[in-house]
């Protein structure tokens, strides 16, 4: 973790308190700064665009997350890095809260390669909400949508929930 990163998601947080709604700030000025440190600032995680209840995050392709020198593909920690975030927004846009939450379930479902020096996007999207779970669904391309890397399901506890 890089210096200074606990304090600036921490004044994050702070500045939006529970159950804050979105309109009352920049949700993407909060999630550039979350995805500019820890894990998802180290392999470059990058928001691309969101809507009502989903939210698209992007890695470039880099020698340093190869998995495989060989074959030139990227490791999968990376990856899975990327969807954990584009599902935890897609969260926060359909509550129209930012708030803390946990990850309760990840699961991904590899169905290919990402192909060697292709831009890897993560689109997540929230389909439903209980009163403290968030149910998103999911997936990673290089490109083509209709070609999918990884499938993701994902579940979220929201903590600032009464």
């Amino acid at each position: 973790m890089r210096p200074g990163t606990v304090p600036a998601i921490a004044r994050v947080m702070a500045e939006s308190p529970p159950n804050r709604p979105i309109g009352d700030m920049d949700p993407m000025a909060a999630i550039r700064l979350i995805a500019g440190h820890g894990h998802n600032g180290a392999i470059g995680a990058r928001y691309l665009a969101h809507g009502d209840d989903w939210a698209e995050m992007a890695i470039d392709y880099r020698a340093d997350l190869v998995g495989d020198a060989a074959s030139g593909v990227l490791a999968s920690g990376p990856i899975i890095a990327l969807m954990d975030m584009a599902t935890s927004m897609a969260v926060w846009v359909k509550r129209g809260v930012f708030g803390p939450q946990a990850t309760l379930d990840l699961r991904i479902d590899y169905l290919r390669a990402a192909t060697p020096g292709r831009t890897v996007i993560g689109r997540g999207e929230c389909y439903r909400l209980t009163r403290r779970v968030a149910f998103v669904r999911g997936y990673a391309h290089d490109g083509d949508p209709a070609d999918p890397i990884a499938h993701v399901a994902a579940t979220f506890m929201m903590t600032d929930a009464a």
